[in-house]
């Protein structure tokens, strides 16, 4: 297996290109307490067309079903055996938005938990939706919508997408707002998406020089105090600006992610290498620095400069030690043993070995 060249193409073009010169502080950093929180309930779907949970392995359907009745004023008789072919057992996912009021709507995600087929043209019974805190924040009910096609015939089934999954667009509504304290003491606190102290800085400075010094006090490397207006109307809009600042962030730190399965190498600037020696297997990978002599003109002003090109061979030559010098570019490296059909066990062995003799002056990833 090859390494896709394009994916290489596409690192080596982003590493030349130049980085951007500001981003928004919104893109850098989020508000503390401003936040979604997770809400999940156990429900029951029917309705289904004989595709529902097989009820003689799952007895928690069948419960489920009889505690419902009850509920109901329905009483079964004792020994009664339900055969249930249209309900299903569910569980119930969905995310609050910050600031969501009672009597809002929130999309939720229904999921099988038994053995049912599909859940395609069924109704979720009301469900709470419980937070981390066991309280009830949401009541979900509505049909369930199923993306994807099943079909079957001769012993033989064919399904596309996951038909035990579905959605419903605002099937839950809010029953409880999650109590805030932004603007407590008159300060917001913002928490760097990365924690990074030249970033850090950059913001306050970005800050002060807005609304004034003294505005904003960095804590750490990660969260940065800023003393906002006591009136809840005048926050907000000095929120809004305050997300809109431009921040010329630090160079995020070298770092270097690879797919072991799919040989996928992907990093996020440029990674030299320092000198070491390697050898693996049949590879023989040899990197030097040649000088390249740069002569002005006759007659100008400039100056003679000699440089370092790494120049890189790759040879299958088994036994052979690669000496590898400082200032060879890890993706040229890489390029170079895709370029003779190295698997990606063979890239990984060396990135591994390159981390472990510190020559690899990156964080390196494998996923």
């Amino acid at each position: 297996m090859r390494f896709s060249a394009s994916l290489i193409a596409l690192c080596a073009a982003f590493l030349a290109a130049p980085l951007a010169s500001a981003e928004r502080l919104k893109d850098l950093a989020s508000i503390a307490g401003v936040r979604q929180n997770q809400l999940s309930g156990y429900g029951i779907v029917v309705g289904l067309d004989g595709t529902g949970d097989q009820t003689t392995q799952t007895p928690f359907t069948v419960q489920s079903i009889v505690s419902m009745l009850q509920q109901k004023g329905v009483n079964l008789p004792a020994g009664t055996s339900l055969q249930l072919k249209n309900v299903a057992a569910v569980m119930v996912t969905a995310s609050l938005p910050a600031f969501a009021q009672p009597g809002q709507t929130i999309d939720i995600t229904v999921s099988s938990i038994g053995n049912a087929k599909s859940l395609r043209g069924g109704t979720l019974v009301m469900t709470p939706l419980q937070g981390a805190d066991q309280q009830v924040y949401a009541m979900a009910q509505g049909n369930v919508l199923v993306g994807g096609v099943g079909a079957a015939a001769a012993g033989s089934s064919i399904q596309v997408n996951h038909l035990s999954v579905g959605k419903i667009s605002g099937g839950a509504t809010v029953e409880r707002a999650v109590a805030s304290n932004l603007g407590a003491d008159n300060q917001v606190r913002l928490e760097l998406n990365t924690t990074d102290f030249l970033t850090a800085s950059r913001v306050v400075e970005a800050v002060n020089n807005h609304f004034g010094p003294d505005i904003a006090t960095a804590l750490d490397g990660r969260v940065i105090r800023v003393r906002s207006p006591s009136s809840s109307d005048q926050r907000v809009a000095f929120l809004g600006i305050l997300e809109s600042l431009e921040v010329s962030p630090a160079a995020s730190s070298a770092k270097v992610i690879m797919n072991a399965r799919t040989g996928s190498v992907v990093m996020n600037q440029a990674v030299t290498l320092e000198s070491c020696a390697i050898s693996h297997g049949n590879l023989s990978v040899t990197i030097s620095a040649e000088p390249q002599v740069s002569q002005p003109a006759p007659g100008s002003r400039g100056n003679t400069v000699v440089t370092q090109a790494p120049q890189i061979d790759v040879k299958k030559e088994p036994g052979r030690v690669v000496m590898l010098k400082s200032g060879a570019s890890l993706a040229e490296v890489v390029k170079a043993i895709n370029a003779i059909g190295a698997s990606p066990q063979d890239l990984l062995s060396i990135l591994q070995a390159l981390k472990a003799a510190g020559s690899l002056r990156a964080e390196l990833e494998i996923i």
